[in-house]
């Protein structure tokens, strides 16, 4: 968790430079597979697609656990 937490920061930091800067074709250190360097708004459009493939799955194992579908908690669920 330490790793990730660090990870986490150090990436936060790096948005928050280029967002200050209003650039978010700067580039990191991450280098893709064909050598080239990954800019940051590649980095996060490539993160948000990955989350949203994946928050599908965790929907469909929600569904099966509790059978409920959509967004919204059914009228007489409590908390």
């Amino acid at each position: 968790m330490s790793l990730w937490r660090c990870a986490v920061e150090r990436s936060r930091a790096v948005v928050e430079v280029a967002l200050a800067a209003r650039d978010l074709g700067i580039t990191g250190d991450y280098v893709a597979h064909t050598g080239e360097h990954v800019s940051l708004l590649r980095s996060v459009a490539d993160l948000i697609e990955e989350y949203a493939r994946h928050v599908g799955h965790a929907d469909l194992l929600r569904e099966s656990v509790d059978g409920r579908v959509g967004e919204d908690p059914p009228g007489e669920w409590r908390q």
